[in-house]
């Protein structure tokens, strides 16, 4: 289980859109890394909350690949003066803080597992995530992305994929899929509020606020309160996240887009919070929780199931939290009320193409190659083509966060998962998306 805090897509469209070559490379670099690793996120800051009784280290990689690297401050230890480290420590701290005194859970498994989480992890590398063990962050590129310790809510998104996976483990694919993403940011939302001491009134309901660099054209990663209004950047691209049924998106890319489809339960745990009021952590959030924990939810929960366990788990608010689901077009009895927006694809005899998609913000990027055009890159790409056959591919379960390979190669076509990709496979990825 590897969950990334940024998606690919959005990686590949900064890479195809900007004219500055390193900055390409460095999103490339950081498509790659993730890649190969197959094993295994400013905002004003308040005094830290007690830790849990699970204990937390904070290692450093040292730009490298290597996990877990070595421990640079543990629990009890006084500030390190290295950013990157006292922001992971500050996060780790209220996640923990946040789980035990709001929820009754000790640290992310319920038994006091200690927390392990690796920053400055390579270099120039944009993205943070879960890998079902530990916690990693990347510095960002400087550019951009700034590093991903900053927003204290992306560490928290981070912790929250573990929750998820020691309780309702909801399959990392369609709507179920959608649903463990939306988990992460609610659970987010709710570190982010109570650091600040804000109210469901007085949040801005912003997921990654502080991430971007200046200059970029972005007030955070998502927005709860308005999905598709984030960002909307010559290099990013604009938000493409609906907040509705109606613009719910059917698709074979990113598990089905667990990233672009979280938006719509994502709008409804906002609406439920507001409507109930007072701190997010103390009102929709309790629901929230029970309803991942209850014993209702499991792998394969879809909106509607989960809209009825959260209704089921409302008692005085019941009224609320249903309001909140069916404004965003989910009937929590039948299932949602729209049908889904259809995402064609147009294959060709003569072109082979590979489409990636997932990682944490959930965009696609895409690369072909004519086999009767003049691209150099042909007789390379022909000396894979020949050695590959799509009808021996493996199909394992897909992970958060974690890329999934759409290949189409002269008209046979395959869905591929990134820890399940061939040598030849990533090799034809590597190339086409380069």
């Amino acid at each position: 289980m590897r969950c990334h805090f940024v998606p690919p897509y959005l990686l590949r469209q900064i890479a195809s859109a900007t004219d500055a070559d390193d900055l390409a490379r460095r999103c490339h670099d950081t498509l790659v890394i993730d890649e190969m690793f197959r094993s295994r996120r400013t905002t004003t800051r308040a005094a830290p909350p007690e830790a849990a009784t699970g204990g937390w280290t904070i290692h450093t990689a040292d730009n490298t690949s290597a996990l877990p690297g070595t421990p640079v401050r543990s629990a009890g230890e006084p500030e390190s003066g290295d950013a990157a480290v006292d922001e992971a420590a500050y996060g780790t701290e209220g996640s923990l803080a946040l789980f035990s005194e709001a929820f009754g859970r000790d640290s992310y498994d319920g038994n006091g597992a200690p927390v392990s989480v690796t920053v400055h992890y390579e270099r120039d590398y944009v993205n943070a995530f879960w890998d079902g063990t530990q916690l990693v962050f990347g510095d960002g590129d400087g550019e951009i992305f700034e590093r991903f310790t900053k927003p204290v809510d992306v560490l928290g998104h981070e912790f929250a994929h573990a929750v998820t996976q020691h309780t309702a483990d909801l399959a990392y694919r369609n709507q179920s899929g959608a649903l463990n993403e939306s988990v992460s940011d609610v659970f987010a939302a709710c570190l982010k509020q109570r650091l600040l001491g804000q109210t469901v009134a007085e949040g801005d309901w912003l997921i990654g606020e502080g991430l971007f660099r200046p200059g970029v054209q972005a007030r955070a990663l998502r927005d709860m309160a308005a999905p598709g209004t984030a960002y909307d950047d010559p290099r990013l691209g604009r938000d493409p996240q609906g907040g509705h049924m109606d613009d719910y998106v059917e698709t074979t890319e990113d598990n089905g887009g667990v990233h672009l489809n979280s938006g719509i339960p994502n709008r409804a745990f906002q609406l439920a919070a507001t409507a109930i009021g007072g701190n997010a952590w103390e009102g929709a959030g309790q629901v929230w929780y029970a309803a991942l924990t209850g014993g209702d939810v499991g792998p394969e929960t879809d909106f509607a199931g989960f809209a009825a366990a959260t209704i089921a788990a409302a008692g005085e608010h019941d009224a609320a939290v249903r309001d909140a689901w069916t404004s965003v077009g989910v009937d929590p009895v039948s299932g949602s009320s729209a049908g889904p927006r259809p995402d064609p694809s147009h294959p060709a005899s003569t072109v082979v193409e590979v489409r990636r998609s997932g990682g944490f913000l959930g965009r696609t990027t895409a690369g072909r190659v004519d086999l009767d055009g003049p691209d150099p890159r042909v007789d390379q790409v022909m000396v894979l083509v020949g050695r590959i056959d799509l009808g021996f591919v493996p199909a394992g379960e897909p992970q958060p966060d974690r890329y999934v390979y759409q290949f189409s190669i002269c008209g046979s076509e395959a869905t591929v998962l990134e820890q399940d990709l061939t040598d030849d496979l990533r090799l034809l990825a590597d190339m086409l998306l380069r």
